[in-house]
């Protein structure tokens, strides 16, 4: 069994790498059974036998609980640890006690402080917009802290009284409106964990010649938190990365002083292809979004504002049906692909669930592995079969003259297609 492997801070690729897979509830091995074979084909396609993935089922979620009486095996964590990567389905959120969730779970204890969602429209996909086409965006959303961390202390426990009494006491807080009757959470936002996310999203900016990168944050409100995020994010670029970028942060600091000589400084940027960084507030964010789509071309944000901004914009292109995701920690390499969207119990069995989240997550996989050219049939299979209206349930029933087709069929159409 060959493992992927970091060297130097490189990943390294066998031809024929093992990968974990979390087959998922619901739907979930309805889609998986669907992506592999599309995966697998498209590999044999582009590399005519040469590279294969040997994938290895790990554990999570209620199989693994049936199986284990765990929702989250050691096993499966230690597995992924050593593999590198994994793709995933969606998974079921245990009720009650232990884990909050499974995905956040995994996206924390494996530290992968980057969920990465490309958003871009699929001609012939049904969407609420007039001009879909112009929403290509790429999110890199913080995945570790903000109140994603889960530090919650419940209304009417010894633990939010005290915290409580020693905010009112010990830094003169006044601003609780009911203290008697108020749960609280904590909001952790650091320098460090804001820069390496801003770091990825301007590496992946140059390296893939987008001309924009927009820090989304609340900052005017959360001054210290997502303030913070914003001003690290600035002092980063302008340090770490000041002769790729330019910030509208120096620009404004040139305007203070004349205006002619910021834009002067601006249209020299522009013209030497130079990375622009500015920054916008959260919720002007999601106007923009729908009213100038194509003005944004990376989002890099705090975790609960990415929460937002990623399902919004999914729903711009088709919807969270159709939006792949990859969370990964750019440090150590480590990966998991994931489809984005629920287990979708009332219908799981009835081959009606799309695929193409989970499809589009496998091929941002391979390109991860560096396996571009199959990473590109696979999108290229999704767009026939979009345009020639062989859809699954979803969509068929908001398209015209389309044909409905099973998950497992959907699944057989693209094989087709990448055998032509």
């Amino acid at each position: 069994m060959s493992y992927i492997t970091i060297e130097e801070e490189t990943i390294r690729v066998p031809d024929h790498p093992v990968i974990p897979f979390i087959a998922g509830d619901g739907i979930g091995p309805e889609i998986w059974s669907a992506t592999k074979q599309v995966l697998d084909a498209a590999v044999h396609k582009a590399y005519a036998g040469q590279k294969q993935i040997q994938w290895q089922e790990v554990l999570a979620g209620e199989k693994a609980f049936n199986k284990t009486g765990e929702w989250l095996p050691k096993a499966t964590l230690e597995t992924i640890q050593k593999a590198k990567v994994a793709l995933k389905g969606p998974l079921t959120t245990p009720i009650g006690g232990g884990i909050r969730s499974l995905n956040v779970a995994l996206r924390q204890d494996l530290d992968l402080f980057a969920c990465v969602r490309p958003v871009r429209y699929f001609t012939g996909v049904p969407s609420p917009l007039k001009e879909p086409e112009k929403t290509d965006m790429v999110i890199f959303r913080e995945n570790t802290e903000d109140v994603y961390a889960g530090i919650e202390f419940e209304k009417d426990t010894p633990e939010v009284q005290k915290l409580i009494q020693l905010l009112q006491t010990d830094f003169g807080v006044k601003k609780i409106r009911f203290p008697e009757s108020s749960a609280l959470g904590i909001k952790p936002i650091s320098k460090e964990g804001s820069q390496r996310l801003i770091a990825a999203a301007i590496d992946y900016a140059l390296a893939n010649g987008r001309k924009t990168l927009t820090l989304v944050h609340k900052g005017n409100i959360m001054k210290f938190t997502e303030g913070g995020f914003k001003k690290w994010g600035y002092e980063l670029a302008e340090s770490r990365y000041k002769e790729q970028t330019f910030t509208m942060n120096q620009y404004a600091t040139l305007a203070k002083e004349s205006q002619e000589a910021a834009k002067t400084a601006y249209d020299q940027a522009l013209a030497a292809g130079k990375l622009i960084i500015n920054d916008v507030i959260a919720d002007n964010m999601l106007q923009q979004i729908l009213l100038y789509p194509e003005k944004y071309d990376v989002i890099a944000t705090c975790n609960l504002n990415g929460d937002y901004i990623s399902d919004a914009l999914a729903a711009q292109v088709g919807g969270i049906g159709i939006a792949p995701g990859g969370n990964i920690n750019y440090q150590t390499g480590h990966a998991i692909f994931e489809a984005t969207h629920g287990t979708a119990p009332d219908i799981a069995g009835l081959g009606k669930a799309n695929p193409c989240s989970m499809l589009l997550s496998g091929s941002m996989l391979l390109a991860y592995l560096g396996w571009q050219e199959a990473s590109d049939l696979v999108e290229q299979a999704i767009e026939k079969a979009l345009l020639n209206k062989k859809v699954t349930a979803d969509f068929a029933h908001s398209m015209e003259n389309a044909t409905e087709v099973t998950t497992a069929e959907f699944g057989q159409i693209l094989v087709a297609l990448l055998q032509e």
